[in-house]
């Protein structure tokens, strides 16, 4: 891997599938996903670790069902924000509330749109009260979550598209991987 302009790293088919395979699970081993990608372990460890200095890889995380916590109320609250100048102390209050999972600055009729987790609606109305509270907001539109069909946490990974998608069989890297090496 080279660290490409400063805003994208040049990551070659290996990055890629170590990627790939983190994504899916960050708990496996180093000398799993060695096999997997035809190197040692002590190599995916280099590689992982320079992933991470350049902030490809942001961090490690368990991902928990917010339903089986207590957290049953999911929503999604558009926040218009009266003057741009305001934007930056909105950001910077909204850190501080637990609810909050999520905070876009976006385009389209609101400034701001969070997606916060409660228990119930009570704690959502809480939430809303305390957002409507901060400095800057002059409307607030929420839209509660009736069900989930599709929620990811994984990047699609379409720049992979080099990248080995099979494991090793028999032993023995795909021939792919041996030429990455």
């Amino acid at each position: 891997m080279k660290l490409g302009n400063a805003r994208h790293a040049d990551l070659d088919a290996i990055d890629w599938h170590i990627l790939r395979l983190m994504q899916e699970n960050c708990r496996l081993p180093l000398a799993k996903i060695g096999q997997l990608v035809g190197l040692s372990a002590p190599s995916v460890m280099e590689r992982v670790k320079k992933l991470e200095e350049c902030g490809v890889i942001t961090g490690y995380r368990a991902v928990l069902d917010g339903r089986l916590l207590g957290q049953d109320v999911t929503a999604f609250i558009g926040v218009s924000i009266g003057h741009p100048k305001t934007i930056g102390r909105f950001e910077k209050a909204v850190e501080a509330l637990d609810d909050v999972l999520e905070c876009h600055h976006v385009t389209g009729s609101h400034t701001i749109l969070l997606k916060v987790k409660t228990s119930n609606t009570s704690s959502l109305e809480e939430s809303i009260s305390r957002i409507r509270a901060l400095d800057g907001v002059t409307h607030t539109e929420t839209m509660v979550v009736l069900s989930t069909h599709t929620e990811r946490i994984q990047l699609p990974l379409r720049g992979a598209e080099d990248a080995p998608r099979r494991e090793r069989r028999n032993g023995s890297a795909a021939p792919a991987l041996r030429r990455a090496q």
